[in-house]
């Protein structure tokens, strides 16, 4: 992605993940908008974000944080939301492991309570060391948790993939977490 590419991903993240009240949006109750309606309401904000524009960040974004609806007229972010919205995923049975990235000011309170979901919905986890090392190092050196998913999706705790394939579940407890 071009830098301005870059930096309108970001606001996007921003708006349709965090403060969509910031340019005059709603989000519906699944976290979606209308495409028009954003196009609008975001010019102030990223004057050369079009609809082909538009289409070109969902498409190359490397995370896969946004999705379009079948006909292409609304739009939400993929998961990662502090606003209130139902992402409507359905419960799954995740691999055996899974995997968090994270740095070392975090581990005692991890080693005291878990992976806690904070001010988002889930806690996010990665099927793969590569992946998570790369949100471990957004913060720092990372260090990589191995999350024993399978243990705790058979007592009982609820996992849902996302679009982009991060796995989503509520808390994971210390006891599940090898450090």
């Amino acid at each position: 992605m071009k830098t301005n590419n870059n930096q309108i991903s970001k606001f996007l993240s921003l708006i349709l993940r965090h403060t969509p009240d910031k340019i005059g949006i709603q989000l519906d109750e699944n976290g979606w908008v209308d495409v028009s309606e954003l196009l609008h309401k975001i010019k102030k904000y990223q004057p050369t974000l079009n609809l082909k524009l538009l289409k070109e960040i969902v498409a190359t974004n490397d995370k896969k944080r946004f999705a379009f609806n079948e006909d292409m007229t609304k739009i939400r972010a993929s998961q990662g939301h502090s606003v209130s919205v139902e992402l409507a995923y359905e419960a799954k049975q995740p691999p055996a492991f899974l995997y968090h990235g994270t740095v070392a000011k975090f581990m005692s309170a991890i080693k005291e309570n878990g992976l806690l979901k904070m001010n988002r919905h889930h806690v996010h986890l990665s099927e793969d060391r590569i992946t998570a090392t790369r949100v471990g190092e957004r913060r720092g050196k990372p260090i990589i948790l191995t999350v024993r998913s399978g243990e705790m999706h058979a007592q009982g705790a609820a996992f849902f993939q996302s679009e982009n394939g991060v796995w989503l579940t509520d808390h994971v407890l210390p006891e599940y977490i090898e450090f």
